[in-house]
């Protein structure tokens, strides 16, 4: 009799990527099914002097006070 084993996913949210550039194009690339994400724009944002990173999927991402990634509305 054979038994399957069943590897659950290791899901990795938005706010547990690391604080980089480069964990946040590798965590969106991975979440776009392989198709890369890369960076479009960089500006700071003058109301609340947070860098914000336009990127090739569309939205744009910021760090929080506590360096967790958020999508910018």
């Amino acid at each position: 009799m054979s038994q399957a084993f069943v590897k659950e996913s290791e899901e990795q949210w938005l706010h547990d990527v690391a604080p980089t550039i480069n964990a946040l194009t590798i965590y969106l690339t991975r979440e776009n099914n392989g198709i890369r994400v890369y960076e479009k724009d960089i500006y700071t944002d003058s109301s609340t002097g947070k860098t914000v990173y336009n990127m090739s999927n569309g939205l744009s991402y910021s760090l929080d006070k506590d360096s967790k990634w958020f999508i910018i509305n």
